[in-house]
């Protein structure tokens, strides 16, 4: 006796339907059968009081706690160990931001470099200063030049702080004091740049050899905002220029890395980077730079070189206010651009410098 044809059509098309429900199963595997709302919430809460986060209002924070929740899932499908990735991200200080929150607070317009004069470093030239032995890795923080991580807070000062971690750091090279200097000073006094804007690293240095040095964040602490440049403001560490190392070429910026630490931009804008918590990036970015950074260092992690970077987000960000971001990539520009404006002061008797913008006014 056979089958009804009306039951083997229904056997058929159950199985035709379970491979489908075994893809949304996979699908739904994290968002469905997650974390429980309980844990969400706790685990909220418990990142405020770390964080010292507050609001405004009840529909704010239950606004931040589904930007939290978002956060959390992508942090929680990242690190999954099948996906294999050579870093992690994680609930750092920025972890109520959606991206686009993020990118508007902390990032600034691809900056304009076209008024920038530039003299290239000739490969004959770069062979030569390569012939010196250089490290195979090294970290400015072990040899006392590099001050404390900073947060530049919701003003996009991120200019200001390259530019003073990179004078800290040559400062101390040369005179073996490490003194912490002031980012405050360059937002409100230095007017070729545009105070809690996007601004440039190589203008602070002439605003600091103008003005004939900088005072210390201690006399002229950060505020986070621009206010009245003030006038008794000291000269406590000075600069004798600035000058640009090797562009497009990680060899070159490896070299000047290794005499002192050297400014950067990179993009910055992804949530990979927005939530980076340790190990070596090498997500893709673009290379539109928007945000500057200072290098502090390089060397090399599970196989994969990296160059070693202080950011200006706090100490609850990254690795302690840090992130290693891959080095010796196939773009010329280096990982999120990296590579393409690196910059950094002089100061006498300093690192020899292979070329100089020295500032006459």
């Amino acid at each position: 006796m056979g089958f009804p044809s009306n039951l083997i059509v229904l056997i058929l098309s159950m199985f035709a339907i379970i491979p489908l429900m075994n893809c949304s199963m996979e699908h739904n595997e994290i968002t469905e059968s997650w974390r429980s709302e309980e844990e969400v919430k706790w685990l909220f809460e418990d990142w405020q009081v770390k964080h010292d986060k507050s609001y405004q209002n009840k529909e704010e924070k239950e606004r931040k706690f589904e930007i939290f929740r978002s956060n959390l899932l992508f942090i929680d499908e990242h690190n999954r160990l099948e996906n294999n990735h050579s870093y992690i991200v994680g609930l750092n200080s920025l972890a109520d931001l959606s991206n686009e929150e993020y990118r508007s607070i902390y990032l600034t317009p691809q900056l304009n470099m076209s008024e920038i004069l530039y003299t290239p470093v000739t490969d004959w030239e770069l062979q030569m200063e390569e012939e010196t032995q250089q490290p195979s890795s090294i970290d400015w923080r072990d040899k006392g030049a590099v001050g404390p991580v900073k947060n530049q807070g919701s003003c996009s000062s991120c200019w200001a702080f390259t530019a003073i971690a990179t004078v800290e750091g040559i400062n101390a090279i040369v005179t073996g004091n490490l003194i912490t200097l002031s980012e405050q000073e360059l937002v409100d006094c230095d007017m070729s740049n545009t105070h809690c804007q996007p601004g440039h690293t190589h203008k602070a240095f002439k605003y600091i050899q103008r003005n004939g040095g900088i005072d210390t964040d201690t006399n002229y602490p950060y505020k986070a905002r621009q206010e009245v440049c003030k006038s008794n403001r000291n000269q406590v560490v000075t600069i004798d220029g600035y000058s640009w190392a090797s562009k497009n070429n990680e060899r070159g910026l490896k070299l000047q890395v290794s005499r002192q630490p050297v400014g950067s931009a990179i993009d910055a804008s992804g949530p990979e980077l927005q939530l980076y918590k340790r190990g070596v990036f090498n997500e893709y970015c673009g290379t539109t730079q928007n945000h500057a950074v200072t290098i502090v260092g390089y060397g090399t992690e599970g196989g994969m070189d990296y160059w070693l970077i202080k950011n200006s987000y706090g100490k609850k960000w990254g690795d302690g206010g840090y992130i290693k971001l891959r080095r010796n990539v196939s773009d010329r520009v280096g990982k999120c651009g990296i590579a393409e404006w690196p910059v950094y002061p002089l100061k006498s008797r300093g690192p020899k410098s292979h070329r100089s913008n020295q500032v006459s006014q």
